[in-house]
């Protein structure tokens, strides 16, 4: 009976373990993705003939597509089931990588992009579902960690893949292996998922809100695609159009959001103490980190001529010091937990502004170029990691799923307003070498807003627990 009794437990820590690992490599993907491609980019230039405003509708439009369907994922998995939709996304995502690898042109691989991005946010969602219903106690807290190590992990690994992969230039292949590294990966855990993940409990009671979904999306494209086209076709009178447009499409969502049964954003989140205030930070913080890395990678190949391998590896001092701070900021007191957001992002303006005199002299400015990548890493992270924190604190255990979602947009949104505003800011400047400085000071500006949007959290009560 003993004999039974511990190889119970044992086996059920081994089962979690393989779904842990099948769902956070799911998870590590679609994080990669988002960033592998920025190193990338140059290669893809020269060899496709793609425009800047090409290559930014490349890396853009994944997560335009990822940013607007997160929270239908989400919706969608508690109808359907987690199992399913995590499945389902897996499937897709590894479908559109392959024939993203084998893009013929541009306009092909902005495509499936954009279909990657839809895999991605069905799949993603999930992750944290499957954990909650599968995880209890202590081993829960333990899952949650590891997650959390992905998430700061696998930006950073992006960079560096990326240029160890077109370095090697795998037959002649050049960009074409960062998608292509997908295919056998997304294959395998598909094979283990489909065996493994169990079928979890599907929550019927909410519907899916399309008109909302509809209005969202159509008013995210009106403000990112003229952001993104407007330098290479010089500022067209029908960007300018749409610009206006997004506004109006803005409120049209807030209208409908007011009116569905079933909306994308209820009403209540938003109402919810510090949920505000910290997805408006977090919205902050990821458009200068998405701004941050297109602008640097393009500046480190383009104007300083470093191969994608040394532009790749630049970053891992950014990556070490965001992922220690990511996973420790919490061993400090309680009472400092929402004051360190403020602090963290006067850090991060720093390193921006030391980066800016590093690179104000045209070179490298080695080694202040590593220490400012380190410090806008760290601030980055004690911006970022507290804000989810705050805006999850007092959020009802049934908005949670929602909650998670509105930020996880914030997130994604943020990066492709960064990656539009300030890949238009550097490209309209270079090949000066002042457009890295430059941009440096704006990205330096929004660090600081963005911990400007933390102040009135100063004055809440202190989380519960």
């Amino acid at each position: 009976m003993t004999t039974v009794t511990t190889r119970a437990p044992a086996a059920r820590r081994t089962s979690q373990a393989l779904l842990l690992s099948v769902i956070l490599a799911g998870q590590f993907m679609a994080i990669l993705d988002a960033t592998i491609v920025n190193v990338a980019a140059p290669t893809m230039r020269a060899d496709l003939g793609a425009t800047g405003s090409g290559l930014q509708l490349v890396i853009s439009g994944y997560t335009v597509a990822y940013a607007m369907l997160l929270i239908t994922g989400a919706r969608l998995g508690g109808l359907l089931g987690y199992r399913r939709l995590f499945l389902t996304g897996l499937a897709v995502f590894t479908a559109a990588s392959l024939m993203c690898g084998l893009a013929p042109s541009t306009g092909v691989l902005i495509a499936f992009r954009l279909v990657q991005g839809a895999g991605a946010a069905l799949m993603v969602p999930q992750v944290l579902s499957l954990i909650q219903v599968t995880f209890d106690g202590a081993s829960r807290g333990r899952a949650l960690g590891v997650y959390a190590t992905v998430i700061s992990a696998g930006a950073v690994v992006g960079q560096v893949l990326g240029g160890l992969l077109v370095t090697a230039d795998l037959f002649g292949t050049a960009w074409r292996p960062v998608f292509l590294v997908n295919v056998p990966i997304g294959l395998a855990l598909l094979a283990v998922g489909a065996r493994r993940l169990p079928a979890a409990h599907v929550r019927r009671e909410q519907g899916l809100d399309v008109p909302g979904l509809v209005t969202l999306s159509l008013a995210v494209c009106l403000l990112v695609v003229p952001l993104v086209l407007g330098h290479e076709e010089d500022w067209p009178l029908w960007g300018w159009v749409a610009m206006g447009l997004s506004v109006l499409a803005f409120c049209a969502f807030l209208l409908v959001e007011r009116r569905t049964a079933h909306p994308l954003v209820p009403g209540r989140l938003l109402r919810a103490p510090g949920v505000a205030a910290a997805a408006s930070g977090i919205f902050l913080v990821m458009a200068a980190y998405g701004g941050w890395l297109f602008a640097m990678a393009l500046h480190l190949q383009g104007g300083l001529g470093d191969s994608a391998l040394r532009a790749g590896c630049l970053f891992i001092p950014a990556a070490a010091a965001f992922g220690l701070t990511s996973l420790n900021w919490k061993r400090l007191p309680a009472r400092l937990h929402r004051p360190v957001i403020v602090a963290a992002a006067v850090v991060t303006a720093a390193g921006e502004l030391a980066l800016a005199a590093a690179l104000s002299g045209g070179g490298h400015g080695e080694p202040l170029l590593e220490i400012s990548f380190a410090a806008i890493g760290a601030g980055m992270a004690g911006t970022f990691s507290p804000l989810m924190a705050v805006a999850l604190a007092r959020v009802a255990p049934a908005d949670a799923a929602d909650a998670s979602g509105l930020l996880a947009m914030m997130l994604q949104l943020g990066q492709v307003v960064g990656v539009a505003v300030f890949g238009t800011l550097f490209l309209s400047l270079a090949p000066s070498a002042h457009a890295a400085t430059v941009t440096s000071l704006w990205l330096a500006a929004v660090s600081l807003a963005a911990g400007g949007c933390a102040l009135p959290l100063l004055r809440t009560r202190r989380d519960p627990g």
